[in-house]
């Protein structure tokens, strides 16, 4: 898919994974719309690469309205081909229950999938009605959504209950949305990351590499966002990938 004079979406655009997604998008010769809470990094972001290329907008991904203006934002600027949803959010993060038998509630699980497999859909769902007014290329292709998953979602370490079942719901979504909207020619595919470093990890890098590296099989380190945005770039280009979740991890696999 030729980007020269479209533009893309990129949901979560100024984190790790979405910021290394947006200059790769640029590159390409997309427009992008970041739609992101963090309005520092974003409007940073929008500065570094210019406002000819990037446009920071604040996003709420649970909000109807708030993905319905990102959206319309990124039309605005060229036909929209491209929509990469990778947000981040809060999980849990300990045991569904402890050792004195309290279990955390209800609302931080509905917190957790609501932002990660809820959000995800709201920006699917309305990223495609979207793209399916577009013209089709010579391809028959109308636009591509990716989503993002997580190893997480296959196999779940310790106190990821919540999250492991959002990441979970993304990839079933994955297989039964491209069925969806097959006939719109608007293709749906999944990426789940691995262990990367991130901003996230609030630590230097050196010592997450050294801390998580050793146990990725190979290579023997923790992944670069990088490495997941060529990825999201060889989806965007290649038409025949469609309905799957790809792992990007170096072989590890979680263990109890």
């Amino acid at each position: 898919m030729n980007l020269e004079g479209a533009s893309a979406l990129v949901v979560g655009g100024a984190g790790g994974f979405g910021e290394a997604t947006v200059r790769r998008l640029v590159q390409a010769g997309a427009v992008v719309v970041v739609a992101d809470m963090a309005e520092d990094k974003g409007k940073a972001l929008e500065a570094d690469l210019g406002g000819d290329k990037v446009r920071f907008l604040a996003t709420d991904v649970t909000s109807e309205e708030s993905v319905a203006a990102a959206v319309a934002a990124a039309q605005s600027l060229g036909t929209l081909r491209v929509s990469v949803i990778v947000h981040g959010g809060p999980a849990a993060g300990r045991r569904m229950v402890n050792r004195n038998g309290e279990f955390y509630p209800l609302e931080t699980f509905r917190k957790t999938t609501d932002i990660f497999l809820g959000g995800t859909y709201n920006v699917l769902a309305q990223s495609a009605a979207a793209m399916t007014k577009n013209e089709p290329l010579e391809s028959g292709q109308r636009g591509v959504v990716i989503m993002t998953a997580s190893i997480a979602g296959f196999e779940s370490q310790v106190g990821q209950t919540d999250y492991a079942a959002a990441k979970g719901g993304v990839i079933s979504l994955t297989l039964a949305a491209a069925r969806d909207l097959a006939p719109t020619g608007v293709r749906v595919m999944s990426i789940a990351p691995g262990t990367f470093f991130t901003p996230a990890f609030r630590m230097a890098e050196e010592d997450a590499q050294a801390k998580w590296g050793p146990g990725v099989p190979n290579p023997k380190r923790m992944g670069h966002v990088d490495e997941y945005a060529r990825l999201a770039l060889h989806i965007v280009d290649n038409d025949y990938l469609n309905g799957e979740v790809i792992r990007v991890d170096g072989a590890v696999r979680f263990n109890v």
